[in-house]
């Protein structure tokens, strides 16, 4: 499983510097949920580590390959980490079969057999095998969304970032997609999680992220972060998400 180490990553689009000089790392199996306000740069830096979004300055390092270096083969560095969307990103021509095999063929050269055997077995990770020749149309969102992870999954990633997996989902839906989630740090999966999930945060990460304005405010054990925070800006955000009015 993977490491990630993160390095002074400044990211600004024109004046408006949504990353000021952000440090952590990531050891290999860890789940780090990464909470905070709308705006505060937590997609943002996820984007970041995989280079979506260019940095500003600074350096991102996933198994010691520094992704920020000019002359390093992103493409390649790029197949070792898995991407989870707000949007699920289905092609909706596509069954859900073929989905999950058509960039295992494309990238990773697998003959279609392989790919269809490969994609069944990780359709039975999100237990939706029944569905393999189904259209996302035809699907919930939360089927949608669990497709998306069997998708990644396909591609053998040593780490899975998750940009608010579970936000555009109806209530009911979401916790079938943090089932699954969850079996995957249980899986020992090196997970960066951006979520609204208090429950899931305290229940599945070993370190939570608290972001405001572009730095990190805090970063600790879910049950200091969000049990006992030491900032009050970090006391604020949680007493709004825990306890919100109306």
């Amino acid at each position: 499983m993977s490491t990630v180490e993160i390095r002074n990553l400044h990211k600004s689009f024109g004046d408006l510097e949504v990353l000021r000089g952000i440090d952590f790392s990531v050891e290999s199996g860890q789940v780090v949920c990464i909470i905070g306000p709308s705006g505060s740069g937590k997609s943002t830096l996820l984007r970041c580590v995989n280079l979506l979004e260019q940095p500003t300055s600074g350096q991102v390092f996933v198994d010691g390959i520094e992704l920020t270096d000019p002359d390093v083969d992103i493409d390649a560095a790029r197949r070792r980490i898995g991407m989870v969307f707000q949007q699920f990103n289905l092609f909706p021509h596509l069954t859900v079969m073929r989905n999950i095999t058509i960039a295992q063929e494309r990238v990773l050269k697998r003959s279609r057999a392989e790919a269809e055997r490969i994609a069944t077995e990780n359709l039975k990770k999100v237990g939706l095998l029944e569905k393999a020749k189904a259209y996302p149309a035809q699907l919930s969102g939360g089927q949608q969304q669990r497709v998306a992870i069997a998708r990644a999954l396909a591609m053998n990633p040593s780490l899975m970032l998750f940009d608010e997996p579970t936000s555009a989902l109806d209530p009911e839906l979401v916790g079938e997609v943090l089932s699954v989630m969850r079996q995957l740090a249980q899986d020992g999966m090196t997970m960066l999680v951006v979520t609204h999930e208090m429950s899931f945060a305290r229940e599945v990460a070993d370190r939570v992220v608290f972001m405001d304005h572009g730095v990190i405010v805090e970063d600790g054990p879910p049950e200091q972060v969000i049990g006992n925070p030491k900032h009050e800006r970090t006391r604020e955000f949680l007493r709004r998400v825990l306890n919100p009015v109306g």
